[in-house]
């Protein structure tokens, strides 16, 4: 008969070279992993402006909607992106990122193609809400898998490809969603969507593992109780508490980090400006070069291409930004989060007079080139920001970085739904030159703020520390 003992036996990695801890997968695993990631990172964002350049298709065929309703139709998915996270992040600290991924694919999946289905407006928001829920899944989770398998050296590099694949999807969307409606009509654009959804989530039950260390540990521990029959055996740093205990501190995780982390209130602030900046121009791209410079609904698509090509700089810049951190900790002697930090001046800068371009070039029917050179400073500037503030997350609050990834998500979010909703009589009232040109202002003050951390800092976490 097993021996059990009273005093709890803590199991941890055997060492920080244990093979076991995801850090220290071989590299064909890793790019494994976070290329499925990616790709579901890029499936999901897709579907929020695809449909934007179809919106007076689908007006025409829900004529008794308003045409407020109709754009709420693109803005009430990103508001579904910042309410899952919520709860879909802290229970991948709970549960594990894997069971998270694998049931936001498919219920992502089945609500797209009821978004195809839709008798009416009022369908079409519902289903369009609740798969932005679930399509949330990979947004912060994703930066979770992230800290979980990459060291911190070398995370600026993946981050940035991790945050182009979700900026280039918004990009690529309007431009396929406009041939796509003008050839067949808007409900192909979900029939699509669900294809590739499909694919993403076959993609994903063969590529990813888990990778969620507590998670790896309790499996490690639940093997040893069953072998030794010894109760008493834990995971380092859990402890003896209940499960619906946990679940309560890990629920109350993302709220918490808005009302307790000052540099996750400021950031949270910040990336909601910039998100809202950005699904205001998604949904009125379309109307000002159809309006202004007579382009077609297909070619009215093309317009996103400088966009696309601003966010590209991110290849870039996030090799940038492990050279900076490699170089200030070799310098200074101690690593620091805020070194990341140090990318949103560019970025800060690149937004406002990327926005004063488009704007006054536009107003007065400027060839069309120069309001799409303007938008490539706005994607540089855009990039850059999601970037710098998703990498600084992930490496001050590392164990509980979906966490702290959803608490930023759900301003930025909400943000992104509601502030396209104000854009029309924004710019009926000060048009596009001096709308464009107050939210270049905005965006510089704010912007410009979060390096207050850099100088002075906010005293992060200690390694284990639960940040609640």
């Amino acid at each position: 008969m097993p021996m059990i003992t009273e005093k709890p036996v803590i199991v941890d990695w055997d060492g920080p070279d244990d093979p076991e801890k995801p850090l220290n997968w071989p590299k064909n695993t890793k790019t494994m992993i976070i290329s499925a990631v990616c790709l579901m990172r890029f499936t999901t964002p897709l579907a929020s402006s695809m449909m934007a350049p179809a919106l007076l298709q689908i007006e025409d065929e829900f004529s008794s909607a308003s045409s407020m309703v109709i754009t709420f139709t693109v803005s009430i998915y990103i508001i579904g992106f910042g309410i899952g996270p919520l709860f879909l992040a802290p229970l991948s600290e709970v549960y594990g990122r894997n069971l998270i991924y694998h049931v936001g694919n498919i219920l992502f999946t089945l609500f797209t193609a009821l978004c195809g289905l839709s008798p009416n407006s009022t369908a079409l928001l519902v289903f369009r809400l609740i798969a932005g829920v679930f399509g949330g899944a990979p947004l912060t989770n994703g930066g979770g898998s992230i800290a979980d398998l990459v060291p911190v050296t070398e995370r600026g590099f993946i981050m940035s490809i991790f945050s182009l694949s979700m900026l280039i999807a918004p990009v690529v969307g309007p431009i396929v969603g406009g041939f796509l409606s003008q050839a067949a009509n808007w409900r192909w654009i979900f029939w699509l969507l669900t294809m590739l959804s499909g694919v993403t989530t076959v993609v994903s039950f063969i590529c990813l593992r888990e990778t969620f260390g507590p998670v790896l540990l309790e499996r490690k521990a639940a093997k040893i109780r069953k072998e030794t029959g010894n109760p008493n055996v834990q995971v380092v740093g859990r402890g003896d508490i209940s499960l619906g205990k946990l679940l309560r501190q890990t629920l109350m995780r993302p709220i918490t980090f808005l009302y307790k982390s000052a540099v996750s209130i400021v950031m949270a602030i910040y990336m909601g400006l910039v998100y809202g900046i950005i699904y205001l121009l998604f949904t009125s791209f379309t109307q000002v070069f159809q309006e202004r410079y007579g382009f077609s609904q297909g070619i009215a698509g093309l317009c996103y291409i400088g966009l696309g090509l601003g966010c590209a700089s991110q290849l870039f810049l996030g090799s940038y930004s492990d050279k900076i951190y490699t170089s200030l900790t070799q310098r200074n002697g101690v690593e620091r989060a805020e070194y990341r930090l140090l990318l949103l001046i560019p970025a800060a800068l690149s937004l406002p007079i990327g926005l004063v371009i488009y704007g006054w070039t536009a107003e007065y029917t400027v060839h069309w080139i120069v309001p799409i050179i303007g938008t490539v400073f706005i994607g540089v500037g855009f990039s850059g920001s999601m970037t710098s503030v998703q990498t600084y997350l992930v490496d001050a609050f590392t164990a509980y970085s979906a966490s702290a990834l959803a608490a930023n998500n759900v301003v930025r979010s909400i943000a992104g739904g509601v502030v396209p909703l104000a854009g029309p009589s924004m710019y009926g009232k000060l048009g596009l030159g001096w709308g464009n040109t107050l939210l270049g202002l905005l965006s510089l003050f704010f912007g410009l703020t979060p390096l207050y951390f850099y100088w002075f800092g906010e005293k992060p976490p200690k390694k284990g520390e639960d940040p609640v």
